[in-house]
């Protein structure tokens, strides 16, 4: 009963994000920069789907990637740097910047529980410091990723606009290190407020961690 209620719920955050990229799709500000903003929620939403069946996370997992690739799919249609809400809050508070961008940032630092699934169910390792160590080791170097997969983007584009709005840093030198910074901070703030919930979810899971 359980089982079924939460196979439904999945279903549901599938079609939700199907959705979103019915639209993200549908007369982006660019499609290069769309493309290169939307594979990589596109990469992560084929492997979890193929993976349902022989390794099926925790709900508050898949939300978790059903909303990053919302986030990136917003981001796509209308390029990180003029997403409209944010555009509203930099005039209303005399930002120098639209902060979609670190948003999306602090939001990717809560893939940490995912990691820290993961990692709980597929190694011998326990809940405790070195747990939360690794996994916001991990974390942080999966944000350095992202900003090496960008440099190369710009490096291989030679500096195109359609680099220059995938990277989005807006004039900003330390767009990196704040992007980064936004990911840890994001991540130390998942730890802390859900791995008490997700241990809960955890507990409920038919197979338990191996």
């Amino acid at each position: 009963m359980e089982q079924a209620r939460q196979t439904r719920v999945h279903g549901l955050l599938l079609l939700i994000v199907a959705a979103v990229f019915i639209w993200s799709a549908i007369r982006p500000a660019s499609y290069a920069v769309w493309a290169l903003e939307v594979t990589p929620a596109l990469i992560g939403l084929v492997i979890v789907t193929a993976l349902y069946q022989r390794f099926r996370l925790t709900t508050m997992s898949y939300v978790i990637v059903a909303m990053l690739a919302i986030i990136m799919l917003i981001g796509g249609h209308y390029i990180y740097s003029k997403v409209p809400f944010f555009n509203w809050i930099k005039e209303a508070f005399h930002f120098e910047r639209n902060h979609y961008d670190r948003f999306g940032h602090f939001l990717k630092g809560t893939f940490a529980i995912v990691l820290r699934e993961i990692l709980l169910r597929k190694t011998p390792l326990p809940r405790g410091a070195w747990l939360f160590t690794i996994v916001t080791s991990m974390s942080l170097a999966i944000a350095a990723l992202y900003e090496i997969i960008e440099w190369l983007v710009s490096m291989i584009s030679k500096g195109g606009k359609a680099s220059k709005d995938f990277l989005g840093t807006q004039g900003d030198i330390w767009d990196t290190q704040w992007d980064m910074l936004c990911t840890l901070i994001g991540t130390l703030i998942a730890l802390w407020l859900l791995s008490r919930w997700h241990d809960r979810q955890l507990a409920r899971l038919d197979q338990p961690r191996g």
